[in-house]
């Protein structure tokens, strides 16, 4: 497969009269927005607002956050807001800088805080994109699950309607991402080692959930996947796990670690693909997924694997089974997770080891306090900061200042790279 993003550098980001591009700055019409989510008739209200970096802006509760893209012949996402078509091939363009997110009616605790300056700003990479913020309110009597729904397909339609602008724009910068058959590759480079990167996923039901084509992650075993597929929108996130290591769909998009084994394939290794691996809740599953995980990479020769984790707290055990599972097999594993280890940082890191996990990457303390100061304008609620995960009942005074473990942080601990934290060993 061979997939070309060309990206179209956004330096600012205005209301206009339709959705386009000009000189570096996307135009915007909420209405035309508006339209595009209205179509269900379960949102009531839509507003469309703006938040630039450096802006004293906080967004508060965010569910999730999409990249706008536009792909000519193919709405943005295939098996969600479209019948299923293969994703992975062809020119993609990109509006690069700018981001969807969606607040409002949101389902669950595990939501999050995105601030576009200062102290919060540090700890995000959401802060130095350009945010068209979407405030979905639903119809009243909706279950969960129902409104999650809502919410989620709201942001992609929202995602693609702003694409729109990005076609027939000239690209700033193309990239190219091309990987042959395991065969081909492997005849090209035949003694490169092959490295294999296994992707978790919240895959739990309650609202913690992933879709791969519209199909529930939960329901699959252990896939396959090249590598372009969930870099062209093939992996949507719908989960409502703590917001610091939830991957949004702009991350599944910007795949870190995607990028970076693309970066080293035919220099130091020859990259095989990805395998999404489901984190399930009963033991069972469990051992039915690290098991089939770890015979897949074994089938396709891999001789070494990266496992990267969504979440923490149960799926820790996830993360240690399929290291044991490799490693016993001689398959050389290296894990990526952040850590839970209390205010102070002396707690155990996760909830479960293995002596076979011999390398892990660390993404940050969950746990760590952080002091986020008065904003000047709150786009969503901000009293919800009070019941997200890593937020409690009077964390924010009078004032507005706010004082929140990184758990309510979006993105600041996410367990493929796509963050700005790193850990300093001491």
């Amino acid at each position: 497969m061979r997939l070309e993003e060309d990206l179209i550098h956004i330096k600012n980001v205005d209301v206009g009269e339709t959705c386009e591009v000009r000189d570096g700055v996307l135009y915007v019409s909420p209405e035309e927005v508006k339209q595009a989510i209205m179509q269900d008739s379960k949102v009531t209200d839509v507003t469309v607002d703006f938040a630039r970096p450096g802006e004293h802006v906080r967004i508060i509760p965010i569910k999730d956050i999409i990249e706008p893209r536009y792909k000519e012949g193919r709405p943005g996402f295939p098996g969600v807001t479209s019948k299923y078509v293969q994703a992975g091939d062809g020119k993609v363009s990109v509006l690069k800088g700018a981001a969807v997110v969606t607040v409002g009616d949101v389902v669950g605790f595990q939501e999050g805080v995105v601030d576009m300056w200062g102290e919060g700003a540090k700890w995000t990479p959401f802060s130095k994109t350009y945010n068209i913020v979407v405030d979905i309110k639903t119809v009243d009597g909706l279950e969960p699950h129902e409104r999650e729904t809502v919410m989620r397909l709201a942001g992609l339609r929202a995602a693609e309607c702003v694409g729109q602008a990005a076609k027939g724009v000239e690209p700033d910068e193309t990239k190219v991402f091309e990987l042959g058959t395991l065969a081909e590759e492997s005849a090209k480079y035949p003694d490169l080692p092959k490295v294999a990167y296994v992707e978790m996923t919240i895959s739990q039901g309650l609202l913690h959930d992933v879709y791969f084509y519209g199909c529930d992650a939960k329901l699959l075993l252990p896939t396959w996947l090249h590598p372009n597929e969930e870099l062209d929108n093939a992996v949507v996130s719908g989960n409502c796990v703590a917001a610091c290591d939830k991957i949004t769909t702009y991350q599944h998009q910007n795949n870190s670690l995607i990028e970076d084994l693309y970066a080293q394939h035919g220099k130091t290794i020859n990259y095989i693909g990805n395998i999404l691996s489901p984190e399930l809740t009963t033991l069972d599953g469990k051992f039915r997924t690290c098991d089939y995980t770890a015979k897949l990479c074994c089938e396709l020769g891999a001789d070494g694997v990266i496992v990267s984790e969504e979440g923490y707290g149960n799926p820790d055990s996830d993360l240690v089974m399929i290291a044991k599972r490799l490693e016993d097999k001689g398959v050389k594993t290296t894990l990526v997770t952040d850590e839970c280890t209390g205010w102070d940082g002396k707690s155990q890191a996760l909830a479960d080891t293995s002596k076979e996990a011999v390398a892990v990457v660390s993404t940050g303390n969950v746990s760590k306090v952080v002091h986020l100061g008065v904003p000047d304008k709150v786009l969503g609620d901000p009293l919800a900061v009070q019941t997200l995960a890593g937020g409690w009942q009077g964390c924010i005074d009078e004032e507005g200042n706010i004082t929140v473990e990184l758990n309510a942080v979006i993105g600041s601990t996410s367990e493929i790279g796509y963050h700005n934290c790193t850990v300093e060993l001491l």
